[in-house]
C-alpha cells in the first residue's frame, strides 16, 4: 500500500491504524470482535502480531493466495470507477483526495451495509468460516 506520506511499513500499521484505530474500536465492539486482515506484510509482521497478542485482539486465518473477500476493495473498486468516469481526471494529489472525499461521500449506506453483511455468506464460500458461523 503506498500513499503521499510513502509505503505502510509494519509499524507505521501498528502505530497509525491498529493503536488509534482497531484498538479502540475492538474495545467499543466488546467481546467476539474478530479483526480481518489479509496477509499483506504489514498486517503478518511479527511487532503487529505481538501488539494484537498483547491487546487481546483476535484476527481471522487468513489463508495463503485467498481472495480478498473484505468489502473496501469492492468500495475502492466503486470509488475507482467513479473517479474514472470524470469528464475531468484530477491534476494533482490534492484534487485526487478531494474527488475521493467526495465519491466516498457519495456512496449510499445501504451499499456499504449489503457488503458488510454479506460476509458471512462470502467467507463460508470459501471455507474461512464453517457453515453455523456467524459474525
Amino acid at each position: 500500500m503506498c500513499s503521499p506520506e510513502g509505503s505502510l511499513t509494519a509499524i507505521r500499521y501498528r502505530d497509525e491504524i491498529l493503536r488509534p484505530l482497531v484498538r479502540p474500536y475492538a474495545g467499543a465492539v466488546g467481546p467476539g470482535f474478530l479483526l480481518m486482515q489479509d496477509n499483506a506484510r504489514p498486517h503478518v509482521a511479527g511487532v503487529c502480531q505481538q501488539f494484537l497478542q498483547d491487546e487481546g485482539i483476535d484476527a481471522m486465518d487468513w489463508p495463503a493466495r485467498s481472495p480478498d473477500l473484505n468489502p473496501i476493495e469492492h468500495i475502492w473498486d466503486i470509488m475507482s470507477r467513479s473517479i474514472h468516469q470524470r469528464h475531468v481526471a484530477p491534476q494533482t494529489v490534492q484534487e485526487l483526495v478531494d474527488a475521493l472525499v467526495q465519491v466516498w461521500e457519495e456512496i449510499p449506506q445501504e451499499t456499504i451495509r449489503h457488503l458488510i453483511r454479506s460476509m458471512p455468506r462470502r467467507c463460508r464460500e470459501c471455507s474461512i468460516l464453517p457453515s453455523d458461523a456467524c459474525i
